[in-house]
């Protein structure tokens, strides 16, 4: 490996950093504004009604998860609808950091009671614009990624 290739690497492993460090922020923000949808099916009949309010979708999921049929056509026919409606979307990894984010109680993480975190709206309700840094620099990454034709692009949540 070249020195240009070692240094490229560790600047793109460094934006995968910032971008899961955003991520983070933008949920919480949104978690306390009372901006975030979080369920599948939650998420499905928020599409439905408003879909003008939503900005982003994230859609978590686990390596272990990646067999998980029923789950991989739900994450479809939500890429598709967000497609469909200029809705931002990007895959993340890392489930149990995301519920460390969103405050889920340790206990619960892996309960079958706790909540289905594989998909997240945030959304932007036309009264009042709320910006944040974290859904800004997402919102860049997403429009990136679409230049160089990865529809859906992808951002790892680093364990803490």
């Amino acid at each position: 490996m070249t020195l240009e290739e070692l240094v490229a690497c560790d600047n793109a492993a460094q934006k995968m950093r910032t971008l899961g460090a955003a991520v983070e922020e933008l949920l919480v923000a949104a978690q306390r504004q009372d901006r975030l949808t979080v369920g599948v099916y939650e998420s499905a009949k928020l599409m439905n009604l408003d879909p003008d309010s939503v900005v982003l979708c994230l859609l978590a999921i686990d390596e272990e998860e990646e067999g998980d049929i029923g789950l991989q056509i739900h994450f479809t026919l939500l890429q598709a609808f967000c497609c469909d409606n200029d809705i931002d979307i990007v895959r993340v990894s890392g489930l149990q950091r995301l519920a460390q984010v969103l405050g889920e109680p340790a206990e619960a993480q892996g309960a079958s009671e706790a909540r289905d975190l594989h998909c997240l709206l945030v959304t932007n309700p036309h009264t009042e614009a709320w910006k944040s840094h974290g859904l800004v620099e997402v919102a860049s990454y997403c429009e990136e990624s679409r230049g160089n034709n990865q529809w859906v692009p992808y951002i790892p949540l680093q364990k803490r």
